[in-house]
């Protein structure tokens, strides 16, 4: 039986790159794309609804936040959803590689897959030497902590949305990549990652692209993976 397969998208002022993301979403593949307007004071709801997706608002910013209202919609969807896929506004992730993606879940050999841009080929430039480090640092630490093994945090990902039900998502803010997977790990999930390519976000990144966003970044990451000791 074909899969239910919706997409949230957390959006913070990405009117120049959120048209292009949902134009490389294969529609053969979704069934309704999750456009979450977090904050945004541009064009960038406009678009997304001009394109056809289903738009929600979240007027208080933050990544986790937004997708927390993306599933809280999802709750009711009928008929219900059976994978959900994550995927940024920016236009960094390929979404034409998401077949790829679902295909672990849809085989029936996995509860959570992980777009690994470690694994797969990434521009020149496209992470900055603080997003390299804190992956590593952040991986490593689920390995010693958990004994969760995975090589990247990526925010393109799928998961059963039975599963993610399952996790009762708590971050609202930089922790909640890190969150799902620890969490994946402590329930015994069926965890795989596949490579992905990455290239540089259309626009200047909220996070890495200041001091103060990659140390509060790096401190939320860090702070989540020891949280659930």
């Amino acid at each position: 039986m074909r899969k239910i397969i919706k997409v949230i998208i957390p959006a913070f002022n990405e009117e120049n790159g959120i048209g292009k993301v949902i134009d490389d979403i294969p529609s053969d593949l979704v069934d309704e794309i999750i456009v979450v307007n977090n904050a945004c004071t541009d064009a960038t709801e406009m678009i997304a609804l001009k394109l056809g997706a289903t738009v929600l608002r979240e007027s208080t910013p933050g990544y986790g936040r937004a997708c927390l209202k993306g599933i809280d919609y999802l709750k009711g969807s009928i008929p219900p959803t059976d994978i959900v896929v994550f995927l940024d506004a920016d236009r960094s992730d390929y979404p034409e590689q998401m077949d790829t993606l679902v295909k672990p879940i849809i085989d029936g050999v996995a509860d959570l897959v992980i777009g690994s841009r470690a694994l797969g080929r990434r521009e020149k430039g496209s992470m900055t030497i603080q997003q390299l480090f804190g992956n590593w640092l952040a991986t490593r630490l689920l390995w010693m902590l958990y004994n969760a093994r995975f090589t990247d945090l990526g925010p393109f990902r799928a998961i059963k949305f039975s599963s993610l039900l399952e996790l009762d998502m708590q971050d609202k803010t930089y922790g909640w990549t890190v969150e799902m997977q620890l969490k994946a790990a402590r329930k015994n999930f069926r965890c795989v990652e596949v490579p992905v390519s990455y290239r540089k976000r259309i626009g200047f990144s909220k996070i890495s692209g200041t001091l103060k966003g990659t140390l509060m970044a790096g401190y939320k990451i860090i702070a989540t993976i020891l949280r659930y000791l």
